[in-house]
């Protein structure tokens, strides 16, 4: 079966090594965090489906910063996925695993990544041919451990995580040492507070050393 993700796409998500997964309020301050984002070396985003601002901010990063690689997050009901592409999303991702939704994304040509959280999700993921997957919430599940063993049956497909959920700066480093974790989902890097409060050179900070992390880590 076709996979979901293009090896381009899938390059660009590696490059980046974190996906800034971001809730924005106001769209007017969307260019501003992605444009801040790319200066810290973070390249690619999750916009959440959590505010009526998410798609109009999407279309603008789309526009104004084509560098950004941006995706949509939170994507829970299929009707969502059109808009979601029609605003210009470069995949999608979803907390959980609904066989609908990854139906839509795939009769909408949307690379998208479901949530998993137990061997029988992913084997339903699986089926449907998904190869990059969510694995969230990813601490609370059991961190590292927890999901070595989950994919140890299946480590034979080369199959692709999103770890998201309790991951942050300090655990970071142990996840990007995971050869099966394609890049980490990261909400603190730019969380909605200091998005709200403009705060640009704390996020372009938190980006610079995220990345500087990955850097070290992978080269």
């Amino acid at each position: 079966m076709q996979e979901l993700f293009s090896q381009e796409l899938k390059r660009g998500i590696r490059n980046s090594g974190v996906i800034a997964v971001l809730v924005i309020e106001d769209a007017e301050l969307a260019v501003p965090v992605a444009r801040t984002l790319l200066e810290g070396g973070i390249s690619a985003m999750e916009l959440t489906l959590r505010t009526p601002a998410a798609l109009e901010a999407l279309k603008r990063i789309r526009s104004d910063v084509p560098q950004m690689l941006a995706g949509v997050g939170t994507i829970l009901r299929a009707d969502q996925v059109k808009e979601v592409a029609a605003a210009g999303a470069e995949f999608g991702v979803a907390p959980g695993y609904n066989p609908r939704v990854v139906d839509a994304a795939k009769a909408a040509d949307l690379a998208f990544a479901p949530g998993v959280a137990t061997a029988t999700e992913l084997e339903w993921a699986l089926e449907q041919g998904c190869r990059i997957l969510k694995f969230f919430p990813a601490e609370p599940l059991g961190g590292i451990p927890y999901l070595k063993s989950m994919n140890s049956p299946y480590s034979y497909l080369d199959l692709q995580y999103v770890p998201l959920g309790g991951v942050n700066q300090d655990n970071l480093r142990a996840w990007l040492e995971q050869s099966f974790v394609i890049a980490v989902g990261g909400s603190w890097i730019a969380n909605k507070q200091l998005i709200a409060a403009q705060d640009w050179d704390e996020i372009r900070r938190r980006a610079e050393q995220a990345h500087s992390i990955f850097k070290e880590v992978r080269g």
